[in-house]
């Protein structure tokens, strides 16, 4: 089934993909409204994008000027929404009597790619879903001023970066390293954090015992099967990813991978494209030809500029 996008004419745009539970979802709004398209491994996503990408405005709200924004942004806002968004999130530690409980996690994304962050502990695991880890483990909890100090004594004592940029998690998602290895990776993590508590750790956090998630299985990228979902093809590593979308520019392909943001597209020359779906925010997207559930992938087409993942060169003749 190819999977459902809105059509222009009913003033709907694309807000990215998101992952409130196990699998992710596509969302739309148009003003105040939301909607969602559930995506699933092995069908098909063909679109083409109408007109001009606008703001997709500030938490919740539509953007004031209805801004055009660069196809290259990520963000996909102007730079007074990206302003007003920043200054209400938790980063931007401007909510110091936030009631809520927070989680501090680790989570590992690839060989020596590590970081330590913190999460709503009513979001569960969904934030180390949009990030795309491929393991992590949760390493305390505690109000939110306790988890925003153990999160800044462990970057410096483990000397951890505060984000990893998407690029480097893609460039080593198609090469990862076995389970085991995986979760020796966050165990050995775990245990060089466990060893600062009472060295500059809150006595606010509470630490959480040791036990490593791995969501390999949950963004598809595995090659076993998995309880309750059908076996899938393999399918080769990505090598190529979408750089921008333009005006009248096609993505159409079969969905076998999802990890964060980022969408792995099987296409017509039998290569995988990742589509980091913040590039399709604001865009008004068309529905296009069918693509067919078989394992021949037919009726697939990128017309849109692509970059080489990992060497940074731009693909010629693909727009």
């Amino acid at each position: 089934m190819t999977c459902a996008v809105r059509e222009s004419g009913g003033g709907w745009r694309c807000a990215g993909v998101r992952w409130p539970r196990e699998v992710p979802e596509l969302g739309w709004s148009r003003g105040g409204d939301r909607r969602v398209s559930v995506l699933a491994y092995g069908d098909g996503l063909g679109f083409r994008a109408v007109g001009e990408r606008h703001c997709v405005g500030a938490r919740g709200n539509v953007c004031p000027l209805g801004a055009v924004v660069p196809g290259r942004s990520t963000g996909g806002r102007c730079a007074e929404c990206a302003r007003l968004d920043r200054a209400h999130s938790v980063a931007a530690d401007t909510m110091a009597d936030d009631p809520r409980t927070y989680r501090v996690y680790l989570a590992w994304f690839g060989p020596g790619m590590v970081k330590v962050g913190i999460t709503g502990e009513e979001r569960g695991a969904a934030r180390l879903r949009e990030q795309g880890a491929v393991a992590f483990s949760w390493l305390g909890r505690g109000p939110l001023m306790a988890a925003r100090r153990t999160e800044e004594v462990l970057r410096a004592a483990l000397g951890v970066p505060d984000r990893i940029p998407y690029a480097k998690k893609r460039a080593v998602r198609g090469q990862l390293p076995g389970s085991e290895e995986r979760a020796g990776a966050v165990a050995e993590l775990y245990a060089r954090a466990a060893e600062l508590e009472g060295r500059g750790w809150p006595e606010s956090l509470e630490r959480l015992p040791l036990e490593v998630v791995d969501q390999v299985g949950i963004f598809g990228l595995d090659l076993d099967p998995v309880p309750g979902r059908p076996v899938r093809e393999s399918a080769p590593a990505p090598v190529r990813s979408v750089r921008e979308l333009v005006d009248g520019g096609v993505v159409a392909g079969r969905l076998v991978a999802a990890a964060g943001p980022d969408l792995h597209l099987a296409v017509a020359d039998g290569g995988v494209v990742v589509l980091d779906t913040r590039l399709i925010t604001g865009w008004y997207l068309t529905a296009v030809a069918r693509v067919t559930e078989a394992t021949e992938v037919t009726g697939t087409d990128v017309r849109v500029p692509l970059i080489d993942i990992g060497g940074g060169g731009v693909q010629g003749g693909l727009f």
